[in-house]
């Protein structure tokens, strides 16, 4: 960020544990992506190849390329590891997720039958030798509806216990599941219990695909929150709501002075 008399919320340069900004490539073209990432690789902490799209991407080396350059992180979608172990093909999937140097991952249960316990299981088999970020929520959005906040909490818990680096907590790249209503709006009271619980806010990764979404996450737990599924074209524009810099976030940082007119 330019350097200005401005005052803004501080902002950790990377590689930071807390603010991480995780963008979505939901099939980009490849020379599109290479610009994005030497456009805004300092706001960008790790890309996420969003569900399988990685297999059907024939130059996705060439993307990977342009974020080793830029020193930005990236993983293949946690659909991806639910379609190999419902096939039982996880050591296939390693082996995939080898090939192109991933040394972050991303193990998932939102859409396959598979226990929290199971996938905390996995969490602890691949945690010794690859970071990796778990997810709690489901992508439909009345089963997530009937997974209470206690459980939210419980299963947070036991990811992290297994080794997670981080827990992304759903809301798909639609905003509209998981920690969300299927009318996109926010559950406030499940984000609330999660953050009374005693969890540390820098172990959590909300997924906020959405302007609104964003906003309200920045205003909930500050401009440092760490906020997933960001499109390409939010980059930026999450970053001024971060900082104040935008309509939407600048009261929320910014105390108006009393102007007097005579």
């Amino acid at each position: 960020m330019h350097s200005t008399a401005l005052v803004l919320p501080r902002r950790e340069c990377k590689p930071r544990a807390c603010g991480t900004t995780m963008m979505i490539d939901t099939g980009l073209p490849t020379r599109q992506f290479a610009d994005v990432v030497a456009s805004f690789a300092p706001l960008i902490d790790v890309v996420k190849f969003g569900w399988g799209t990685a297999l059907v991407t024939d130059d996705i080396k060439y993307k990977i390329d342009a974020l080793r350059e830029h020193d930005v992180d990236y993983y293949f979608g946690g659909t991806l590891f639910e379609i190999f172990a419902a096939q039982d093909a996880v050591d296939d999937w390693r082996r995939y997720v080898d090939a192109f140097g991933c040394r972050t991952v991303e193990i998932s249960n939102g859409t396959i039958p598979m226990s929290n316990t199971a996938k905390a299981e996995y969490v602890a088999r691949f945690t010794p030798e690859l970071r990796v970020y778990s997810e709690v929520g489901f992508k439909d959005p009345t089963q997530s509806e009937h997974l209470s906040p206690q459980q939210w909490v419980d299963y947070i818990c036991e990811d992290l216990e297994a080794g997670a680096y981080k827990v992304i907590t759903e809301a798909r790249e639609s905003g509209r599941s998981g920690i969300c209503r299927a009318d996109g709006t926010l559950r406030t009271d499940l984000i609330r219990k999660i953050a009374r619980s005693g969890i540390d806010m820098t172990d959590l990764v909300f997924e906020a695909p959405t302007k609104d979404l964003q906003v309200a996450m920045i205003r909930e737990f500050g401009a440092n929150v760490n906020l997933g599924n960001v499109a390409v074209a939010d980059i930026v524009g999450l970053e001024t709501l971060r900082t104040g810099l935008r309509g939407d976030t600048l009261l929320d940082f910014t105390t108006p002075l009393a102007v007097a007119h005579a």
